[in-house]
């Protein structure tokens, strides 16, 4: 799902009360954490990932890594901050998606 310009603002202004629920540390972005990264964004649909001062990951590059292993849009990448999406599958969890298919 490609998203359009209003629909991405919607998203942010949706992000902006969220606090982050992933922190890539020193360890980096292994497979562990994208997998529990897709698992949140199933129930969530919109998340944060904040990206420690001890890591080596470059924000532009762990969103990319992301984005391309489990499928999901990035929002928004401000500073050390990554802003996903990624509509459910199931359908209980779909109320930010059924959303933005509106905008």
């Amino acid at each position: 799902m490609e998203l359009r310009g209003k629909q991405k603002r919607f998203l942010r202004s949706e992000a902006h009360h969220l606090n982050p629920i992933f922190q890539i540390g020193k360890g980096g972005l292994n497979d562990a954490m994208i997998a529990q990264i897709d698992e949140a964004l199933e129930k969530r649909e919109l998340i944060k990932v904040s990206l420690l001062q001890n890591t080596d990951e470059v924000a532009d590059e762990a969103a990319v890594a992301i984005q391309e292993q489990i499928h999901c849009e990035i929002v928004q990448i401000i500073g050390r901050v990554i802003v996903l999406f990624k509509p459910s599958s199931k359908e209980k969890y779909q109320t930010i998606s059924a959303k933005v298919r509106s905008i």
